[in-house]
């Protein structure tokens, strides 16, 4: 008869030291004691068993779902083109693939990423910049981001050129958004359907060559940062009009790896002559620097300048109004922070040539075919992308509120909106 093999401890460790042979059969105690094992070790592998079963089910309708909505999304937002094609992206009649997908979105999230009027809300300045310079470290966005361009119209009152304004944004909306800032005391007057309806920012006032315009400049950007999908931002005044199309302006700055911030430093008193030597050592007489206040900027470096509070106090504190820190305060930030993402050039077309505190202003009789077309190709080249190209410039300044027919008119010709 076959052996068990001694166990320690036991009272078969004597018996199989004495030669004593020992049965197959267990012990009536052994016996239960191994039957109760058997039946917990099954019970043991029956719950495991049900266990992962249950927990394969649970994970497989979690993958069901995200593949659903994933393939839902997808199907919905692979009928919108790339930016490069702004028109077709607009439907007149339906809502938009992406404001279809945005329905599916929790509402307090899409209220976040676009607030809708910057006209409701009463943050000061300091909650405004707080909340404005805040950026997202995950790259991916969690929605259908449509990059836009964000119009800045710093003005006192009326916008004179709303009109052609208007006819320049129809048709694209999505990809633009408005803001004014204008005195807190003025209301803008506009019909709901305008894309100026609801646009106008809270606002302080603003005198001419005093910080305060910087002031605004930064309100202005901060609203517009607000929003998410704001991409590029354009500073245009009451007097400035397009000078091309919309899908050629928004191809442009939304494919354009610099921002265009006018950027030099000459040996004259308009210039290099404003320097004050206390902004030394922040700021030194070499790196001073001027440029035209009508910038363009993209998302990133809108950002560093609304957050930026160093050198703004600089030039708050030593930049008096003789000094104009409008056109001194973004062009000196720049070339100390981001000179290489910066052109170093305007796309605001303006006049210098007459001299003067203020340039050329423009009207009816001025205003022909002939000489739009002359600031649209000038006979000049500059650089786009690192490559030459004759379209400069976007943008042109000062009009009169008399040249408005006539920019209407070439709109259906020249200008093609």
């Amino acid at each position: 008869m076959k052996q068990l093999k001694p166990r320690r401890g036991t009272g078969g460790d004597e018996e199989a030291a004495a030669g004593v042979v020992v049965p197959l059969t267990p012990r009536k105690e052994d016996y239960c004691c191994w039957s109760w094992s058997w039946s917990s070790w099954c019970l043991l592998k029956a719950f495991t068993l049900l266990l992962v079963l249950l927990t394969g089910v649970l994970i497989g309708f979690a993958a069901s779902a995200n593949i659903s909505r994933y393939y839902y999304y997808t199907t919905l937002l692979t009928t919108t083109t790339t930016p490069t094609t702004p028109a077709s992206l607009i439907s007149t009649n339906s809502p938009t693939p992406m404001a279809m997908a945005e329905q599916q979105m929790s509402q307090p999230f899409m209220s976040f990423v676009h607030p809708g009027s910057p006209e409701g809300h009463s943050m000061t300045d300091a909650e405004l910049f707080w909340r404005a310079s805040m950026v997202a470290r995950v790259e991916e966005y969690p929605y259908q981001r449509v990059p836009k361009v964000a119009f800045l119209f710093l003005t006192r009152g009326p916008l004179p050129f709303a009109r052609l304004w208007e006819r320049f944004f129809r048709g694209h909306e999505g990809l633009y958004s408005v803001y004014v800032h204008a005195l807190p005391e003025y209301v803008l007057n506009v019909s709901a359907t305008s894309p100026f309806h609801g646009r106008q920012i809270p606002s302080r006032d603003v005198s001419w060559g005093s910080i305060t315009l910087v002031d605004a400049e930064k309100r202005l950007l901060a609203n517009a940062l607000l929003d998410h999908s704001n991409q590029r931002f354009v500073l245009v005044s009451e007097s400035c009009v397009p000078v091309f199309n919309f899908p050629t302006v928004y191809e442009y700055l939304i494919n354009s790896a610099t921002s265009y911030v006018e950027s030099y430093n000459i040996d004259v008193p308009q210039c290099a002559g404003r320097y004050n030597p206390r902004m030394a050592p922040d700021v030194t007489e070499e790196q001073w620097r001027k440029g035209s206040e009508w910038f363009e900027l993209s998302r990133e470096l809108a950002v560093d300048i609304v957050a930026d509070r160093r050198y703004y106090h600089v030039f708050r504190k030593h930049c008096t109004p003789s000094c104009y820190p409008d056109e001194h305060y973004i062009p000196t930030y720049l070339h100390l922070v981001h000179g290489p993402r910066n052109a170093n050039r305007t796309i605001t077309w303006v006049d210098w040539s007459r001299g003067g505190p203020h340039p050329a202003r423009y009207g009816k009789a001025s205003v022909t075919r002939e000489f739009i077309q002359a600031i649209r190709n000038n006979g000049t080249q500059c650089l786009y992308n690192g490559r030459p190209t004759t379209v400069c410039y976007l943008f042109a300044r000062k009009f009169a509120p008399s040249a408005l027919g006539t920019l209407i008119n070439l709109t259906t010709t020249l200008l093609d909106f």
